[in-house]
């Protein structure tokens, strides 16, 4: 659910909501809500998608190392160290694989792999440029039996370790692309007292607009949600796992009712994200 901005960290080792995410995050991966002119009008009602173009990234950047055969992100969380070799290496705390492999593909890319029960979750390959200065991450992931892909793209913002890959440091987000349309797209029906959800991958809830918690099916990785009105074209959302909060995100939907920006907060990696998206 949560798109372009949950997805930041899941294909570079930490865990983040699957979509973003924002995907769903990125690595989560965006999540789209709108309230429209009040809440139970048509204007809410409907499918939105959002504008990967239109998202801006702020706060904590991310850092890993690859050194002397050993994978690290300190960052990610739960914290990752295992060895680079390739192999499936056991991983506890992240909710959507049990496994990760990591491999340098040569002095400029790495390779990681996610597994669930011996099968793929997600994988990506990272790509640092000639001047060491950014970062390409093209992923894919299998949710529900779905497939989705996109590019994330980062600043380098410190270097890594002496001797260490040339990938390695701490890194920026600037811009998703190339995203897939289903890690885009959401759809909502919307009533006075509550609010439904689906989106394409598999991820659903019926909440109400009451402060409390409700579940969410299809994501391994938020299984809560509660939902409050801040005003007519406004409400806020937190997400949980386990009661943990992850995210919260406050969505405004515009006086035309066509274009809402959210703006979220990830609290486990301490970063923030804002965006726009479009009813179709």
């Amino acid at each position: 659910m949560r798109r372009l901005t949950a997805i930041r960290l899941t294909f570079l080792g930490g865990a983040a909501s699957r979509k973003a995410h924002a995907m769903r995050n990125v690595f989560a991966g965006v999540f789209v809500l709108a309230t429209g002119l009040s809440f139970g009008q048509s204007t809410f009602t409907g499918t939105w998608v959002t504008d990967p173009k239109s998202v801006q990234y702020s706060g904590t950047p991310f850092s890993f190392s690859l050194k002397d055969g050993t994978y690290k992100c300190d960052t990610c969380a739960p914290r990752v160290e295992i060895p680079a070799d390739g192999k499936d290496h056991a991983t506890k705390g992240f909710p959507y694989a049990d496994s990760m492999s990591v491999r340098a593909v040569d002095d400029n890319t790495i390779e990681i792999a996610r597994k669930k029960d011996g099968k793929v979750e997600r994988s990506s390959k990272t790509v640092v440029s000639a001047d060491g200065n950014t970062l390409t991450v093209d992923w894919t992931f299998f949710p529900n039996g779905q497939e989705g892909h996109g590019r994330r793209v980062y600043s380098r913002t410190a270097a890594g370790p002496a001797g260490a890959h040339k990938a390695s440091g701490s890194w920026q987000q600037l811009r998703s692309e190339e995203d897939s349309a289903n890690v885009l797209t959401v759809s909502y029906k919307a009533s006075a007292e509550e609010l439904h959800m689906t989106d394409p991958i598999g991820d659903s809830y019926t909440a109400k607009f009451d402060g409390k918690d409700y579940p969410v099916k299809g994501d391994p990785g938020i299984n809560g949600v509660a939902l409050k009105k801040i005003d007519a074209n406004t409400i806020e959302e937190t997400d949980k796992l386990n009661g943990q909060v992850l995210f919260i995100s406050r969505m405004t939907v515009s006086a035309d009712g066509k274009s809402m920006t959210v703006e979220s907060t990830d609290k486990l990696h301490g970063t923030r994200s804002s965006y726009q998206a479009r009813k179709q």
